[in-house]
């Protein structure tokens, strides 16, 4: 059986399209190539990475806030989900270092949702937080990752 069109199996098997795709530029069939729909991938893959930086820089500013403005119910979570969101950041910046000259970018459009989410959290008002992010990259990141 012939395989379906290449924009057609792309719409209606995204697996098998993969596969396929794959398989092609292993062999260098590069003329059977879905070339629009390959380069869309790549592109979403290079934004999953950036999403998953911006994800886990709101958890890590929440936290942090949570701790400055409620440091009397701190709690071992707070510092282990901290520990944990930096851990995967250097696990993501160690495999695309290139992404390390986002992060400044990255805390201020983080800015919004990790206050949004502090909030929620912690109950308290907005006025009780400032309006902009009042954290180093440092104190966001670690030393560890900026060292990278």
């Amino acid at each position: 059986m012939p395989a379906p069109p290449r924009s057609t199996l792309y719409e209606t098997d995204f697996y098998d399209w993969a596969l396929r795709t794959a398989a092609l530029l292993r062999e260098g069939r590069f003329a059977e190539l879905d070339v629009e729909h390959t380069a869309e991938e790549i592109e979403g893959l290079a934004r999953s990475d950036s999403r998953q930086i911006e994800n886990r820089t709101v958890v890590l500013i929440a936290h942090l806030l949570k701790k400055r403005y409620q440091p009397s119910l701190a709690t071992r979570p707070w510092d282990r989900t901290i520990v944990t969101q930096r851990s995967r950041l250097q696990t993501v910046l160690q495999d695309s270092p290139s992404l390390r000259r986002m992060l400044p970018a990255m805390v201020e459009r983080a800015w919004a949702n990790a206050l949004k989410l502090a909030i929620v959290e912690t109950n308290m008002d907005r006025g009780a937080f400032p309006a902009t992010c009042p954290f180093t990259l440092e104190e966001i990141y670690g030393a560890d990752i900026l060292a990278l």
